[in-house]
């Protein structure tokens, strides 16, 4: 088994002072000397329109091209690298797992990938122009799931990437709902129009206990309302052509949750579900881009939530209300164990 963690950063203050608080934490971490040798070959990959992107910004989410200013003033990079790199315009995702079931006023979620990829980053973020919310990042502006200050939680769910066309990919997409959407209904609105890179489910959660998925491509968007469980499928006949060839395990864990969802838990049950592999939920095929990093269950009427990192984790209970009202969260590094041998590049 091979240890890791992740670290607890805490911001509260203007876009700006987040964006230099996050870049500056990246800096002394070995993770940014990774994104600075990825810069090449990101540069060969993809381009972007500068100015296009910035108007997609100002459409959407005006004040976070604070926080890219900001970013660049810390890591000392031009406007245009940190855009290029880091607001999740024209990237291209990876294939990743994914699990969520939003039931009995809970929403847990795995998140599955490889362990390269990770940042092992935990934000509590308090804006001054948007909603405060927690959550675990994703290329480092963006969020791989989190809740915010009015209770919406957000997971995102890989369907495909091929075909991609211009737009926001996952990670963005979430952060922007985040900062900007109090409800379920509104984070769909949203969602029905901000342009998409690639095919994503997205599950959500509010304070008042509606759920929905959200099946998004780049060539249309469908919601499931009151859909308690999701994984890495398009369900809709309108966009099954979305859908991998192979689509029978995301199949098996969609029964498996389906079965699950059926019956009442606490937090604490529903953490177990997801993060004791004998459930069929966790996966360990890290090597294969879909190994579960961490776990997460989020409470939108209470704002509690609770974080677990790698497998048969001991949960790290967070009071995210308290925080927002001023309290300072004590732990600045949460560990946890895989059964894999695969390298972590942010420790």
């Amino acid at each position: 088994m091979q240890r890791f963690y992740v670290n607890v950063i805490q911001g509260r203050g203007s876009y700006y002072d987040l964006g230099v608080l996050a870049g500056e934490k990246l800096k002394v971490t070995p993770l940014f000397h990774i994104h600075q040798k990825r810069r090449k070959k990101s540069i060969r990959s993809y381009s972007i329109d500068f100015q296009r992107v910035k108007r997609y910004f100002n459409d959407f989410a005006p004040v976070m091209w604070e926080e890219f200013e900001g970013m660049a003033e810390a890591l000392g990079w031009t406007l245009y690298d940190v855009i290029h790199e880091y607001s999740g315009f024209q990237l291209d995702d990876v294939n990743s797992g994914c699990s969520a079931m939003m039931q009995n006023g809970l929403f847990a979620r795995n998140y599955d990938f490889h362990p390269k990829t990770y940042e092992g980053r935990l934000l509590l973020w308090q804006p001054d122009h948007g909603y405060a919310s927690i959550g675990i990042s994703g290329r480092m502006v963006g969020r791989i799931d989190g809740m915010n200050e009015k209770g919406l939680v957000i997971g995102f769910h890989f369907v495909n990437r091929r075909r991609a066309e211009e737009g926001f990919t996952c990670s963005m997409i979430a952060r922007l709902i985040l900062d900007s959407c109090a409800t379920t209904e509104e984070a769909i609105e949203l969602l029905s129009a901000v342009p998409h890179r690639h095919s994503f489910n997205y599950s959500l959660y509010d304070a008042s206990l509606q759920s929905a998925v959200v099946e998004a491509s780049p060539r249309g968007v469908h919601v499931h309302r009151n859909t308690f469980v999701c994984t890495n499928h398009f369900l809709s006949d309108q966009l099954a052509g979305e859908n991998r060839y192979h689509t029978a395990e995301s199949k098996e864990r969609l029964a498996a949750l389906e079965s699950y969802s059926r019956k009442p838990h606490s937090a604490g049950e529903a953490y177990t579900l997801f993060n004791d592999p004998s459930f069929g939920v966790f996966k360990k095929k890290y090597s294969s881009w879909s190994g579960t990093l961490h776990t997460t269950v989020y409470e939108p009427a209470t704002l509690r939530v609770l974080v677990g990192i790698g497998e048969n984790a001991r949960p790290v209970p967070i009071d995210f209300k308290r925080w927002k009202n001023g309290e300072r969260f004590p732990i600045t590094r949460i560990f946890g164990k895989i059964d894999s041998s695969e390298m972590f590049v942010h420790m």
